[in-house]
């Protein structure tokens, strides 16, 4: 129903993605798709939000969306620009930053992500980008948000490789670490929250989605809230800002 009621799957994730941040004081952007939920969060319900890139930028206020945690625009505005090693140290092993925004290839129903390999380590299919500084975040960050495309290959029983650990409330998981981990999992099918015991739970589907549709899309049983919402649809001024402000050539939403 999203395309024909004027906007498309993606745009719903990220607007739905962007919402999450509303009164939230720090985040450290994750690549890909966490760049663009953010920079319409800044715009939109979190004005005053602090954004963090990996390069060493505290506090960005960048003119354009970046098109990558280097571009040179990262820095317009900026509270400070510190090297990495201060970034990581300082701030976010210093516990300063409130969200991690993270993409992924693969997550299982406990949070935990891949951005390694798809099969075998020793012999992958696909070897994909690696942590960079995914893994840090995962751990030291108070909460994580996790934002991706929903579909089988992508939501599996059991990854093929762990990069960044999931929630701390699930079984055997690093009780001792700082962060809480996975808070929110957010698609372009739902929104995802975590139970008592760590396990991901259905908390709103988006318009013109079906809980079939969310089964089949997930490879293991979901879990539901008791009163599973329907998700806000964009308004106006959100559409406005991704298809003209932050990506007018599609390259976030085309997908």
């Amino acid at each position: 129903m999203g395309p024909a009621a004027g906007w498309s799957a993606s745009e719903m994730m990220i607007v739905a993605a962007a919402r999450q941040l509303a009164g939230r004081g720090t985040c450290f952007v994750g690549v890909g798709l966490p760049n663009i939920a953010v920079n319409l969060a800044a715009r939109t319900v979190a004005p005053d939000l602090q954004l963090i890139y990996e390069a060493g930028v505290f506090g960005a206020r960048p003119a354009r969306l970046p098109l990558s945690i280097g571009d040179p625009t990262i820095v317009t505005g900026a509270l400070a620009a510190v090297s990495m090693h201060e970034l990581f140290a300082f701030y976010l092993q210093g516990g300063l930053i409130d969200v991690g925004f993270l993409g992924g290839a693969q997550i299982d129903r406990h949070g935990n992500l891949n951005t390694t390999v798809i099969g075998p380590y020793e012999t992958p299919i696909t070897r994909l980008p690696g942590s960079g500084g995914a893994c840090e975040i995962a751990i030291n960050a108070g909460e994580i948000f996790v934002i991706m495309r929903q579909s089988r290959r992508g939501f599996v029983e059991l990854l093929d490789f762990r990069t960044s650990p999931g929630n701390r409330a699930a079984p055997g998981a690093e009780a001792r670490r700082p962060g809480r981990g996975p808070t929110a999992v957010i698609t372009d099918l739902a929104l995802l929250g975590f139970d008592e015991a760590g396990e991901m739970r259905v908390d709103s589907l988006h318009r013109g989605v079906s809980r079939d549709d969310l089964r089949a899309a997930m490879g293991w049983e979901p879990r539901w809230a008791d009163a599973v919402r329907t998700t806000d649809p964009p308004t106006a001024d959100e559409l406005r800002l991704i298809r003209e402000e932050l990506d007018p050539e599609g390259s976030y939403t085309r997908g």
